[in-house]
């Protein structure tokens, strides 16, 4: 299977600008096959995530360290055996196929029927190798009645680490579920990012996905939800800031495969520099899922002339009892706020901190756990340059 998975990526080509989900996102000058596959110490980074946590991980070149796992969870490496595995990400492109061709290091989280945990599970997905790549691929299967949350942190080991980072997440939230899943992405500015997730959301369960996007130059994250049975519930919560040359490139998709299912997206993103942001949305209800209800918005803030933020949303709609809206937005900062608080003393950039900090908050508000809410804050802020 690998062998043909591997033939499958050779006979593929890279996307180019002429195919319409990469039209703002140019690869050229990058070859998957120059990256080293050496394995490399674990990389020692500080987390920006102060948590209690349940269990930990940590997937580098190297492999995986698992820490003991709670009763009730298996928390483990996880292996190209397993049935779920592939069942949802297809090696449809160039960048999917490679993952599952090549990958080595993953790990498996399986919460058992009607599990609550009162802390999250952690995984540190760390890029250590100067000119390596990091191949890694989670699964996440919540069975019925389980609730959960796991947090998820891309690193890398220096700021200007160069590296090509290839990802898979495949999520199974079973009936009455809730999974909650949190992903930071803070990679070095020389790092290229690319990242699959696609999670099916069964009868009345409920999944909560939270992404927040600092770091890499270049690439593209997918997030894929599909609500596929009666009750489904979704909520897609992203924060992300670009500065520098940074390109930052988010395709989302919400699918309606069934009645009585809602989705509900909001991802807010600020630019400043030269930095560039894609974000293309679609939300599809098939025929027959009647009373679907799904939002999504996209909002973008400029504190730079030169910052470009692409939106594309989307509807495809098959049924006729539906309610589904969707927004785009991009603005400046409004330089009467600015005014109002530089008059009473704030220095610009502390100004243009709180500017920020009052245009996230209420996608920061969406998020549960607040230690994640506070960091994700702090960070957005601290992209602002000190006076």
């Amino acid at each position: 299977m690998r062998a043909e998975l591997l033939e499958r990526y050779r006979s593929l080509a890279l996307p180019t600008t002429r195919d319409e989900h990469w039209r703002f996102t140019n690869l050229e000058g990058f070859d998957p096959d120059a990256w080293s596959v050496e394995a490399a110490a674990a990389a020692v980074v500080p987390s920006m995530l102060d948590l209690d946590v349940a269990a930990s991980a940590t997937i580098d070149e190297a492999g995986v360290h698992v820490s003991t796992p709670v009763e009730g969870v298996r928390f483990e490496p996880l292996t190209d055996d397993n049935p779920l595995v592939g069942s949802l990400v297809q090696p449809d492109d160039k960048l999917r196929a490679h993952n599952a061709a090549v990958w080595e290091h993953g790990l498996l989280v399986h919460v058992a029927a009607g599990v609550e945990l009162s802390e999250p599970l952690y995984l540190r997905v760390a890029s250590g190798m100067p000119g390596g790549s990091l191949f890694w691929r989670v699964l996440v299967v919540a069975e019925p009645a389980s609730r959960f949350t796991l947090v998820q942190e891309l690193t890398s080991a220096t700021e200007d680490l160069e590296a090509y980072v290839n990802g898979v997440v495949e999520v199974v939230v079973r009936d009455h579920a809730k999974a909650e899943i949190v992903n930071v992405q803070r990679l070095s500015r020389a790092s290229w990012l690319f990242a699959s997730c696609h999670a099916r959301v069964e009868r009345d369960a409920e999944l909560d996905w939270v992404e927040g996007g600092f770091g890499s130059a270049r690439g593209k994250v997918w997030v894929q939800n599909d609500l596929a049975d009666h009750g489904a519930t979704s909520r897609v919560t992203g924060a992300y800031f670009a500065d520098g040359s940074q390109h930052l490139d988010y395709d989302t998709y919400q699918l309606h495969q069934a009645p009585d299912t809602t989705s509900d997206f909001a991802f807010k993103g600020a630019l400043r520099d030269t930095a560039a942001t894609v974000w293309r949305g679609m939300i599809r209800v098939e025929e027959g899922a009647q009373k679907t209800n799904a939002y999504q918005e996209n909002r973008n803030l400029l504190l730079s002339k030169t910052a470009t933020a692409n939106s594309i949303p989307g509807l495809e709609i098959l049924a006729n009892d539906v309610r589904c809206t969707h927004g785009a937005t991009l603005s400046q900062v409004d330089r009467e706020q600015l005014f109002y608080l530089m008059a009473r003393g704030l220095p610009r950039p502390d100004a243009e901190r709180l500017i920020v900090r009052g245009f996230f908050q209420d996608v920061l508000d969406r998020i549960e756990l607040e230690p994640v809410r506070e960091a994700l804050g702090a960070a957005l802020e601290a992209r602002i340059p000190q006076a």
